[in-house]
């Protein structure tokens, strides 16, 4: 009887010392995933005489630089909105921009920790509009900066008269 005791223990001791020893790994490898990775997704710019750009972009969030704003991250941690880098749809035009060689600036606001988006192709919303964010068809309900991208994602930015 006692020998049948100290085996199960061994037994037990053993399992679950293994299972201790792999935790760790197991559970950094799951905490850390690579949320950052591109996408691709379709941006469409929209003025108010028309399409200024439609395509499909491949994306990540980053640092962004305009002439007003300076240079600050656009990945999707601004604010606070999400735990690791993302990538977000005013990273998605800054990566239009220069791959498609048209301009856009934007006025940075440290207290939205986040850009706000005031001209696109020479076009500015100016004192009675301004270029609304939306992805698959509705308003972001944060920045361009805090909102999450998912690939296949419909990012528009629509020129908007008050």
């Amino acid at each position: 009887m006692l020998r049948t005791s100290v085996h199960r223990t061994l037994i037990t001791a053993t399992a679950l010392a293994l299972a201790l020893a792999s935790a760790p790994a197991v559970a950094h490898a799951q905490s850390t995933p690579d949320t950052n990775a591109p996408v691709k997704v379709t941006l469409t710019v929209q003025g108010p005489d028309g399409l200024l750009f439609k395509g499909k972009i491949r994306t990540r969030g980053h640092e962004v630089t305009t002439a007003t704003g300076g240079t600050h991250r656009c990945d999707g941690t601004n604010g606070g909105a999400n735990p690791s880098a993302v990538p977000t749809p005013t990273a998605t035009l800054d990566d239009a921009a220069h791959k498609r060689h048209f301009t856009w600036d934007g006025t940075w606001y440290a207290s939205f920790d986040d850009y706000s988006v005031d001209t696109i192709k020479n076009v500015s919303g100016g004192g009675s509009a301004y270029w609304n964010i939306s992805v698959n068809g509705t308003s972001t309900p944060v920045g361009g900066c805090q909102f999450k991208l998912r690939a296949g994602d419909k990012v528009a930015f629509t020129w908007t008269a008050f």
